[in-house]
């Protein structure tokens, strides 16, 4: 496969013509404002699903003017003055259109538009494709924790159950179950006939499906490499593949077009990832990554890589925000002139993630870092040299590539996440960069190393079993409790103290309260304060700071 790959609410707007004019391209315009938006932040239901609005009420989360969609009256402008528009970003407040040269500049003469992306065309046109309806998106179905299956055979695929610790993740009866797991590549072929992911469509655990590189809902009959990703996260042929998170339910989006490359993939990328946030998905996985295009003048540099300057790292970092875990592949440059991590894995707020061989020693291509701003990556690594996973002819087999390293790490997240549900996506983070096997001594080849479930599950427990959010806070904060250890049978007394021990607030509350507490605003200076919870059983206190 060539280059790039790593080995509701959609909102997409019809176009309504082309310009006669000769060579349409397509561009990325941004656009000043959201100004007279008929959205609004207080009726999030208009652009979220109930799902998507709940991960982030559980996050603390709160929905913001970059979430509200592009203004209609602008799309409409665009396609008035003879323009294609493919897609529009909410996160970006951008649209992709497709136009040639004239029709471009009666675009850029709208009083509402900015710029383009990268002052220039991203790629040529492309046919206009017809818009099916997308599948319906349904909450997952999910299985009573702790409810088991017997014992399972992981035959050819033990290895890389057993690196992560997914075995005993398993047998604690965590398999993905409620978890919604969103995933961008270049095509599923024959992912629904296969027969080791049978399980998934009986089920009705794919949820949903989107080409935006076709512009259709089907994504069954394009490149394989999607496919293989999907395989290794949800598979289940006993003896054989046995998937971490075969019980999640998944949703299946097409951003890469596997036949060239070109900068609007990086759009794409941008567009699933707002479809995944607003179809409430909880983790994203993406074996994709961008460093050089068919034309050269537009090929990312070293110095690209900061965190911050490439659309999909800019995307990444977005679909972080909204408080999802964003898995993805570091790349297969590590044994050649580049070297380094593409984008977006130089992204801080995702999980970037490198390859090992069954041993745990680092597979010659895998990406390394740092990044320009000099910071670690990847994150964490997997096995990503022999693989086992699941063919379109149905048949099991084995690859190499990070493309299918990030795919065990984002199931093995699902799994975690399922079994600590009240942590929150960069506290997930957190637990599985502190498990990993180098995490006293991480370096740029395998960053904090190989994750596991029993260490990740271990920290979790002893770290955010009292969590207090948000922290640091401000005057106008309501500070939000979540305790594991106690029960919603006990009431509970909480305490204020500041570093002198002065006691500044105590309050009793019933044990109705406890589900979500909250505390009301705190007029205090700034500064460190202990916040002491204690019931019948258990007594914790935890530091927490005013800005």
């Amino acid at each position: 496969m060539k280059k790039g790959i790593l080995t509701l609410l959609l909102g997409v707007f019809l176009a309504s013509g082309l310009s006669a004019q000769t060579s349409p391209k397509r561009y990325f315009v941004l656009l000043a404002d959201k100004a007279n938006s008929p959205f609004s932040v207080n009726k999030p239901e208009q652009f979220l699903s109930r799902r998507a609005i709940e991960r982030r009420q559980k996050q603390n989360i709160p929905v913001t003017e970059r979430d509200l969609p592009v203004n209609p009256a602008y799309l409409s402008a665009i396609r008035q003055a003879g323009a294609m528009v493919w897609f529009p970003s909410r996160w970006a407040n951008g649209v992709l259109i497709q136009a040639d040269e004239a029709t471009l500049a009666k675009v850029r003469a709208l009083p509402f538009v900015k710029g383009l992306e990268r002052d220039r065309a991203l790629a040529n046109a492309r046919t206009a494709y017809t818009v099916s309806p997308s599948a319906a998106v349904t909450n997952p179905s999910a299985r009573k924790l702790g409810e088991t299956e017997g014992p399972l055979s992981y035959g050819l695929s033990a290895t890389q159950i057993t690196q992560l610790g997914v075995d005993k993740m398993h047998q604690q009866g965590f398999r993905g179950e409620g978890m919604l797991v969103c995933i961008l590549d270049a095509g599923f072929r024959n992912a629904n006939t296969v027969p080791y992911l049978q399980h998934l469509f009986q089920e009705n655990r794919i949820v949903g499906t989107y080409d935006f590189v076709q512009k259709e809902s089907s994504v069954y009959e394009d490149d394989s490499h999607g496919l293989a990703v999907l395989s290794v996260m949800a598979g289940y042929s006993e003896s054989q593949l046995i998937g971490p998170a075969y019980k999640a339910s998944y949703l299946l989006l097409r951003t890469e077009d596997a036949s060239g490359e070109t900068p609007v993939e990086e759009a794409n990328w941008l567009f699933g990832a707002e479809y995944a946030d607003s179809t409430g998905a909880d983790v994203l996985n993406s074996s994709l990554g961008y460093t050089t295009f068919e034309d050269a003048a537009l090929n990312h540099t070293y110095n690209d890589l900061n965190g911050k300057t490439s659309l999909a790292t800019r995307a990444a970092n977005w679909a972080s925000e909204a408080g999802m875990l964003v898995v993805v592949s570091a790349g297969n440059e590590g044994a050649g002139r580049w070297k380094y991590v593409s984008v977006p894995a130089d992204s801080p707020q995702v999980l970037a993630i490198g390859a090992v061989n069954a041993a745990g020693n680092r597979a010659s291509f895998s990406s390394v870092g740092p990044t320009a701003d000099n910071r670690i990556k990847p994150d964490l690594a997997a096995m990503g040299l022999g693989t086992v996973l699941g063919s379109p002819g149905g048949s099991i087999t084995t690859g190499n590539g990070t493309s299918f390293a990030s795919p065990l790490v984002a199931a093995l997240a699902a799994g975690f996440w399922q079994a600590f549900p009240r942590l929150t996506a960069k506290q997930v983070a957190e637990s599985l960069r502190r498990s990993g096997s180098q995490y006293g001594t991480p370096d740029n080849s395998l960053g904090f190393g190989i994750p596991d479930f029993g260490r990740a599950a271990a920290f979790a427990s002893d770290s955010f079993s009292l969590v207090v959010f948000p922290n640091p806070f401000t005057d106008n904060d309501r500070l939000t409790v979540l305790w594991n250890e106690v029960s919603t049978t006990e009431a509970m007394d909480v305490t204020l103290t500041n570093e002198r021990g002065q006691i500044l607030m105590r309050q009793r509350y019933p044990a109705d309260r406890l589900a979500n507490l909250s505390l009301t605003p705190l007029s205090l200076s700034p500064g460190l304060y202990y916040l002491t919870l204690k019931s019948e059983k258990n007594q914790r206190t935890v530091k927490i700071l005013k800005h």
